[in-house]
C-alpha cells in the first residue's frame, strides 16, 4: 500500500488554529481571495476555490506535470532536439582588444594602478620636501 508523504498545510488563519479544513472554510477563504482581487464577493471563481483550497491544505501551487517539470535538473528541463549536441560559438568581446590582447577596460585598469602610484609617490616626495624645509 503506497501513501503520500504527509503535505505541510496552514496551521493558522488570523492567528487561529484551523485543524481540520471544512468546506466552510475553503468558501470563506475563496470568497477572501475574489475580494482581494476586485471582485465582489458573490464573484467567487473556479480558480478562487482551487487556490483556496491549495493554500488550506498546503498542495503545491502548480500542477503535478509542472512540478515534476521544476523537479528535474534544469539542463534538461527543455531540450529542442533529444541528442543534438549543439556546438560551440566563440564568444565576442564588447569592446575589441588591441594587437597586445588588452581590452578597453584592462587598458583603463592599468592606467588607473599606474596613476595611483604616482600618485602615492608624490604625496609621499611632498612630504619629505616639507619635512626638509622645516629642518628635520
Amino acid at each position: 500500500m503506497k501513501t503520500d508523504p504527509p503535505q505541510d498545510a496552514v496551521l493558522i488563519i488570523n492567528s487561529t488554529g484551523i485543524g481540520t479544513v471544512t468546506r466552510k472554510m475553503v468558501r470563506e477563504r475563496a470568497t477572501e481571495l475574489a475580494l482581494i482581487n476586485g471582485r465582489s464577493a458573490q464573484d467567487v471563481l473556479a480558480t478562487d476555490w482551487e487556490q483556496a483550497k491549495r493554500e488550506l491544505t498546503g498542495k503545491p501551487d502548480i500542477d503535478p506535470k509542472e512540478a515534476l517539470l521544476e523537479s528535474a535538473p534544469e539542463s534538461e528541463r527543455w531540450d529542442p532536439l533529444p541528442g543534438s549536441t549543439g556546438h560551440i560559438v566563440p564568444v565576442t568581446s564588447i569592446d575589441g582588444e588591441d594587437d597586445d590582447g588588452q581590452s578597453m577596460g584592462e587598458k583603463l585598469i592599468d592606467e588607473g594602478v599606474q596613476e595611483a602610484g604616482h600618485d602615492q609617490m608624490l604625496q609621499a616626495a611632498r612630504a619629505e620636501e616639507k619635512k626638509n624645509k622645516r629642518g628635520g
